[in-house]
């Protein structure tokens, strides 16, 4: 089956937007999961199809490259394909142009499937059809690194996991971890510095209900952050966001 590159053309809202007229990372997270659907689904491979099966996509990992980030009623366009795939996962890439033509943001991400009932990883090849993914790459080099553990705290927050913080996948949805790592920042740090670069690796499923604490650790104008469930001790996810 050949494939081809998903188009979306946006315009940046205002309530998208932080107090300096900038898109939030959560909404370009957000944008990132709409376009990946679409073109998940045009493939054939979309949710529906799977939740037929039994199964759900699992972001695994994402490395984000951010030039800088859209302004308030910027007119932007996202492209977003299939990089590559193997029995266990596949790859997917995500850039987005201002229109000016410059390439602000680019991004990769890695992606398993689970079976719905027993959360355990399936065979890509048993239940996907077969297409042949476009082998363009935005990241070339260290698309998906294992991140360091947190070694100390200069930051921790709680939060509890909410009704509108759980998808379709019944559990939390991917962008509310950099929502919460974000967020474990001071606010002075964040009013003076926008992110440059975002790097994460999904360890566990986070559920409803569940009261979740991030660790922080600051290295110049980088935090790594740790999130980890109160209950069980359990790490859900790790993230470096590079700052600048």
């Amino acid at each position: 089956m050949s494939i081809r590159k998903q188009v979306h053309k946006y315009t940046v809202k205002s309530f998208e937007c932080d107090r300096n007229d900038t898109l939030r990372l959560l909404t370009l997270l957000n944008l990132f999961q709409d376009i990946s659907d679409d073109s998940a689904n045009e493939i054939g491979i979309g949710y529906d199809y799977l939740r037929a099966k039994g199964k759900a996509w699992v972001l695994m990992s994402m490395n984000v490259e951010i030039d800088r980030m859209p302004r308030l009623h910027e007119e932007i366009t996202l492209k977003s394909w299939p990089s590559d795939r193997s029995e266990l996962y596949t790859e997917r890439e995500v850039e987005v142009w201002s229109a000016d033509g410059q390439r602000i943001i680019r991004a990769c991400s890695q992606w398993i499937v689970i079976d719905f009932a027993s959360r355990r990883p399936a065979h890509l090849n048993e239940w996907l059809p077969a297409y042949e993914p476009i082998r363009e790459k935005v990241i070339t080099d260290g698309r998906f690194p294992k991140l360091p553990a947190v070694e100390r705290d200069d930051y921790t927050e709680q939060f509890l996991v909410r009704y509108d913080d759980i998808d379709r996948n019944n559990h939390v949805n991917s962008a509310i971890y950099v929502l919460w790592a974000s967020e474990s920042l001071v606010p002075e740090y964040r009013i003076e510095h926008l992110p440059a670069r975002l790097e994460i690796n999904f360890r566990k499923e986070g559920l409803f209900g569940e009261k979740v604490k991030v660790h922080t650790q600051m290295e110049g104008d980088t935090s790594l952050h740790s999130i980890q469930a109160v209950g069980d001790g359990r790490e859900l996810a790790r993230i470096r966001l590079t700052w600048r």
